[in-house]
């Protein structure tokens, strides 16, 4: 006889497939978290800038503005764009971003230090390339390796 699988908890939500209203939920106050991280990031970038300057003529592909524009957008931006074109695009993406989608970018932006660990990390998801959440998951083995990492990227800068 096939023995019945534990179920899996992430923040006192049990996880499920197909996601519940729950998840649902949790995720959506994540995203919010992330995105308010993303634009207020976005903004302080950007904030001294001349709109009407050509994209390419202001940022080299390594800028830390070029590499958050990459995160949320789907393209990059050349010749015949300016900075207020790409802020009006770069907006519009991140208002429609997906929550599978921001999880996976956020995790690679909090990875590089671009953005902020947020409070919790979103749930039901198989993969992310850092645990960017601050609040112990499940595990409380996650915190401590946390911590590790923080300071190995921390002293590897």
């Amino acid at each position: 006889m096939r023995k019945k699988k534990e179920p899996t908890f992430a923040y006192g939500i049990e996880i499920t497939k197909p996601h519940s209203k729950e998840m649902y939920d949790h995720n959506d106050m994540v995203a919010e978290e992330m995105k308010t991280n993303i634009l207020n990031k976005w903004e302080a970038l950007i904030s001294n800038i001349d709109k009407d300057l050509e994209w390419e003529d202001v940022f080299s592909d390594n800028s830390s503005i070029v590499k958050l524009q990459k995160l949320v957008c789907f393209s990059g931006y050349g010749s015949g764009y300016t900075v207020g074109d790409v802020d009006k695009e770069f907006r519009r993406e991140l208002e429609m971003m997906q929550n599978y989608s921001i999880h996976e970018e956020y995790s690679y932006g909090s990875f590089e230090r671009l953005l902020p660990r947020t409070k919790y990390m979103m749930v039901g998801f198989d993969w992310a390339k850092h645990d960017y959440g601050t609040e112990l998951i499940n595990d409380p083995h996650v915190k401590v390796v946390n911590k590790v990492v923080d300071r190995l990227m921390k002293d590897s800068i």
